[in-house]
């Protein structure tokens, strides 16, 4: 079911940034049939590809395996090298004056897309290994602080959105694991002041959050991307103006396709289309924790709440960013932003939660038929 649903999001992505994508100037203005030669459609497949194999994989046995058959680690270390990377100048691309991506063999992509999910396996992993110890904060707490403040830093220089949603997921895991409260209570004003630190350090954090108190302040300049939101969920009332029918596509919404593709599902299949998407994501967690409730090992829950958490809060933001609850931040929208790698990497994670529920599934039928089989037995030598 899980995988059901991410193939559900997906799909409404592929249709939705086929229809937001659309120019008057296109050749392909209008017509369905391009969508089946998209690269949008390529990278579901992709998506799909990689979600049933990871959904195959022994989660357990390959990252709680000793020595050097564990991959996490390198795995790790990779992902933090590629974050680095991505910030030197010459290797790093820019893109609107922030340096989050980087060019490999041809396809670019954010690091930061995978470190959301490399580090809650990595914390996971620590967690479940330091059981015991998690209440002692040098023997257990302080190495996961320490891992999780390099991650945030890192990320934080460029997208501090990011960076919240992987300091906020951490904490989750570390908090879970057995960690007592009353110790990360304390880091609350260490991490309250990196946040501020944060958006001080860069003067268009602050001018976005002013222009979020008052966006009518500055409406052709910082406050119009913020009214153009609005105006396409007004615009779309309860039922939309149909699918393919948006006004605010046509040069008047920045990020239609990527960030704020909510506000065109808003304006062209209304509140029924938003409430939609919000019911399938609220499904994909209701069946994420029900996996987390089941698992029987501490890494399997702590790597359930870091995927289901991730993935949750992600589209929270999102959608708090573009109905204008929160100020304006760029983060996708899980599975239904455009973006290939992103969506490469969320639906691998869905498959690696999958992956849990199905060792469990195998083991409780295999304990069920372990006691029939030894009864067969029996009846033949008793015969």
């Amino acid at each position: 079911m899980l995988q059901l649903i991410a193939v559900a999001l997906m799909g409404v992505g592929v249709v939705m940034i086929h229809s937001a994508g659309v120019s008057i100037t296109s050749p392909d203005a209008g017509r369905i049939g391009s969508i089946f030669f998209s690269r949008h459609l390529a990278f579901m497949a992709l998506a799909i590809v990689a979600m049933l194999a990871a959904s195959r994989i022994d989660v357990r046995g390959m990252f709680m395996a000793r020595g050097w058959k564990n991959p996490l680690w390198p795995l790790l270390a990779v992902v933090f090298g590629l974050c680095v990377a991505a910030l030197v100048p010459g290797v790093g691309r820019n893109v609107n004056g922030a340096s989050r991506w980087i060019v490999v063999a041809g396809v670019s992509f954010q690091p930061s897309e995978l470190l959301k999910y490399v580090l809650p396996i990595a914390l996971a992993w620590w967690c479940a290994r330091r059981q015991g110890v998690m209440h002692r904060f040098f023997a257990g707490l302080l190495p996961a602080l320490l891992l999780t403040a390099a991650a945030f830093v890192l990320v934080g220089k460029e997208d501090l959105g990011t960076a919240v949603l992987i300091g906020v997921v951490a904490l989750a895991v570390i908090a879970a694991s057995g960690a007592r409260l009353w110790q990360l209570l304390l880091l609350l004003p260490a991490a309250g002041a990196m946040l501020v630190a944060g958006v001080l350090a860069a003067p268009y954090r602050v001018k976005r959050l002013m222009i979020f108190l008052d966006p009518w302040s500055d409406t052709q300049g910082a406050g119009y991307h913020i009214i153009q939101s609005m105006a396409a969920i007004a615009g779309g009332g309860v039922w939309g103006r149909g699918l393919g029918n948006g006004v605010q596509k046509f040069g008047y919404l920045p990020e239609d396709t990527t960030d704020f593709i909510f506000a065109i599902i808003c304006e062209e299949l209304g509140l029924a289309g938003a409430m939609l998407i919000i019911g399938l994501y609220v499904a994909l967690i209701w069946i994420g924790v029900r996996v987390l409730r089941e698992c029987e090992d501490t890494f399997g829950r702590l790597l359930a709440l870091g995927i289901v958490t991730t993935i949750g809060l992600q589209a929270a933001m999102n959608i708090a960013v573009v109905t204008v609850v929160v100020p304006p931040k760029g983060i996708a929208l899980p599975l239904v932003s455009a973006g290939g790698t992103g969506w490469l990497v969320t639906a691998t994670a869905i498959g690696l939660l999958a992956s849990l529920d199905n060792a469990r599934c195998f083991a409780a039928e295999k304990q069920v038929a372990r006691p029939a089989s030894l009864g067969t037995g029996r009846l033949m030598m008793d015969h």
